[in-house]
């Protein structure tokens, strides 16, 4: 058993990690008839492709029907018409490329599948390497917007770095990776790195690749039972479904998650696109498991993760950016030890030294230290765990629970806020606080 669980959670970029037995596990119909052109890039020789013609559509108009036809073809399966949209003159990797792509997406199912077109935010082509012979190129802003089926209640939008081409009165998709050089890069989804599986479950999904079915199959067994005991203590509304992604390597993980995520070190990271916390309104929520990470976990340490990860997916309509990662990450813990059976010195054995050798903490663990390494890391988590099973025990869940909405839900203020809200709840303030905890540390650790 891997009893252990740290939880990093960076609400600015809409990330939680979570680590366990020493390994840091951090815990997206219009139909229309395909246009008529020039033969394709992705046809057999001799074959005819259709293709939009612009006639007297403006430009814009003219590469938002090439756009609608792109997603009607992935939506149909229709692999002629989605090939026929590529530019003939394309590069031939590219146009390989997006035949994976094609067919990498045959196994998920969609509720939605479109673009967006920003005609009105077009990057400045001076600079961009010449990819080809056109009559002319055009870079226009494009989302695309996109909804899991049994996952996502609201699409989601990713935005895409697509440059198109002219050919006399037909436009066409050049590359998806031209814009890089200035900036502009395409979204990567599972379906760009391997063929995807989707095994659905009553309260969500887990999107996979082929030669994952062992891992598949314990978090399926894991998926509802975690949903169920997560709803059962967060008291509002929330969807109730769950994606867990399952990537391959940690350059797919990266992209789901973000470049600069030390995806390496990590096991599980919840992500959001998009929080609205006003309407109450999340969209693209994922948990995204380590290829590598999720494999090595006990049962008893996957279910913990799994809670800890949906913890936040839950509360996180309710939790602004800039509060306390203390509270975050610690209450996110205590959702994901509840009912474990895991005591605090066994959870927490790096408290538990420091308590018994070095003293007691004399505040509450700063936001710093969650983005620092080590011992101080694991301190960190150790110590906001520790401060959510004090609370609960001490006040009652009810409470901790109380605390968590109305001091996540204030986002970052003064410290006198917080002192205030602290009073209201608890009775004390952030120095009443750390002087009730620690006299709960002594008791329990030493």
């Amino acid at each position: 058993m891997q009893p252990r669980a740290r939880i990093r959670t960076w609400l600015g970029a809409a990330v939680a990690v979570a680590v366990l037995g020493g390994l840091a596990l951090v815990s997206f119909p219009h139909t229309a008839p395909p246009p008529a052109a020039t033969a394709g890039p992705g046809q057999p020789m001799g074959a005819v492709s259709p293709a939009p013609h612009v006639g007297d559509e403006s430009r814009a108009d003219a590469v938002d029907d090439l756009l609608r036809h792109r997603a009607q073809a992935v939506r149909s399966r229709d692999e002629q018409a989605f090939l026929a949209t590529l530019d003939p003159k394309a590069d031939q990797a590219f146009v390989a490329a997006q035949r994976r792509l094609f067919a990498n997406l045959a196994g998920v199912p969609f509720d939605e599948w479109s673009y967006r077109l920003h005609a009105d935010d077009a990057l400045d082509l001076t600079e961009l390497p010449n990819t080809g012979p056109a009559d002319e190129l055009w870079a226009p802003a494009v989302d695309l917007r996109y909804a899991l089926r049994g996952a996502d209640l609201t699409p989601t939008d990713r935005a895409m770095g697509y440059l198109f081409a002219r050919h006399g009165d037909a436009w066409y998709l050049r590359s998806d990776t031209a814009l890089d050089a200035l900036g502009r890069r395409t979204w990567r989804g599972p379906w760009d790195f391997a063929p995807c599986v989707v095994t659905s479950t009553e309260h969500g999904i887990v999107l996979s690749h082929p030669g994952s079915e062992p891992v598949v199959d314990r978090l399926v067994r894991e998926l509802d039972p975690s949903v169920a005991a997560v709803s059962a203590i967060w008291p509002t509304s929330w969807s109730h479904r769950v994606a867990l992604l399952l990537p391959d390597s940690p350059d797919e993980m990266r992209a789901l998650v973000g470049p600069d995520f030390p995806v390496e070190s990590v096991v599980a990271v919840a992500v959001a696109d998009r929080v609205d916390n006003k309407t109450r309104t999340v969209a693209g929520q994922r948990v995204v498991l380590s290829p590598s990470g999720v494999r090595a976990l006990s049962v008893a340490s996957l279910r913990i993760v799994l809670r800890h990860e949906i913890t936040h997916l839950a509360a996180r309509a309710d939790t602004v950016d800039g509060s306390p990662t203390w509270l975050l990450e610690g209450f996110a813990d205590y959702v994901g030890y509840r009912d474990s059976g895991v005591a605090l010195a066994e959870g927490a054995p790096d408290l538990a030294k420091m308590v018994r050798h070095d003293g007691l903490p004399t505040e509450l663990p700063e936001d710093r230290a969650f983005r620092s390494s080590g011992t101080e890391l694991d301190l960190a988590y150790q110590q906001s765990w520790s401060l959510a099973r004090y609370i609960a025990e001490q006040y009652g869940e009810p409470t901790l629970i109380a605390v968590y909405r109305k001091v996540a839900g204030a986002g970052p203020v003064a410290a006198t806020e917080t002192d205030a809200m602290l009073r209201e709840l608890l009775g004390v303030d952030r120095d009443g606080l750390v002087a009730n905890w620690q006299s709960y540390l002594r008791s329990a650790l030493k």
